[in-house]
């Protein structure tokens, strides 16, 4: 079972990614694709939600290793967050081919949080404008193998639906 959560900033993603994840059983691999933050506020909201997991949760920062730490991971998985992976990658260039491959191996299931840039401001930049590209695209490409798609908006749920109308 693959699930995709997707939100804005401070929209209760990671919260859902997380509370999905507590229902697939024990024990979950946190896969955290960027390694600690330097960045004091960053690395703040890194500890407050690592605080709120459980102490059974194992946690593996992977950095651009994303598709093949993912694939070698038993059990069941919550990656927080793609944004991030994406973000990370020279010229925003991640290898999605590798990750939804990754994801199609995997026997375990798969909770995948990501950020949806595409509902604010127009990026002023050209490189805010290919980062949302990117992001875009990525998230399309793991909604498109997922077998659920959720969006988080101030707190709620929208189940998403395929554009034929399916799950």
């Amino acid at each position: 079972m693959i699930t995709l959560v997707i939100g804005g900033a401070r929209s209760g993603k990671s919260d859902l990614g997380a509370r999905l994840a507590s229902r697939l059983g024990d024990p979950v691999t946190v896969v955290v694709p960027t390694t600690f933050p330097t960045d004091p506020d960053l690395a703040a909201r890194v500890r407050a939600h690592q605080a709120r997991r459980p102490d059974s949760w194992t946690t593996v920062e992977c950095g651009a290793a994303l598709p093949a730490t993912l694939a070698a991971t038993a059990g069941p998985a919550l990656v927080d967050s793609l944004g991030t992976w994406l973000a990370e990658s020279p010229g925003f260039d991640a290898d999605t081919v590798a990750l939804l491959d990754a994801l199609a191996s995997r026997s375990g299931s798969t909770v995948l949080v990501t950020e949806e840039v595409g509902l604010s401001v127009h990026p002023p930049t050209e490189s805010g404008r290919r980062f949302a590209d990117a992001l875009g695209a990525l998230n399309r490409g793991v909604a498109d193998v997922a077998d659920e798609a959720l969006l988080t908006v101030a707190g709620r749920v929208v189940p998403l639906r395929r554009p034929d109308g399916g799950p």
